[in-house]
């Protein structure tokens, strides 16, 4: 199976929220669903995602509870929370900004 492409610095934040205003999730969860919806294009490490799901806590964009999955075991499962909501309409933005520059930087001819 082809191996997903490097996330760039910056989006992971995105991506989480993204994810997370859809429906609470725990970490591997999280993970499995960005890998999904992305047909496997984007996949990201517990050594990246676990780091930033912390981060995102202590700025208060998501919140964390511990619960029970099926198999018995406990996880913690986030969920966006209002100033999460907010931030990811200013990332969607500025994804959105930066894609347009590419666009046209990749579009200039010789």
């Amino acid at each position: 199976m082809a191996r997903g492409v490097e996330i760039l610095q910056g989006t992971l934040d995105l991506l989480i929220l993204r994810t997370l205003d859809l429906r609470p999730l725990h970490g591997v969860g999280i993970a499995d669903r960005i890998e999904q919806l992305t047909k496997g294009a984007l996949v990201v490490g517990p050594g990246s995602l676990f780091p930033d799901l912390h981060r995102l806590a202590e700025k208060g964009w998501i919140e964390g509870q511990w619960d029970d999955l099926e198999s018995g075991r406990r996880a913690k499962f986030y969920s966006i929370t209002r100033s999460g909501r907010a931030q990811l309409v200013k990332e969607q933005r500025n994804w959105e900004r930066t894609l347009t520059a590419m666009n046209q930087v990749l579009a200039q001819e010789g």
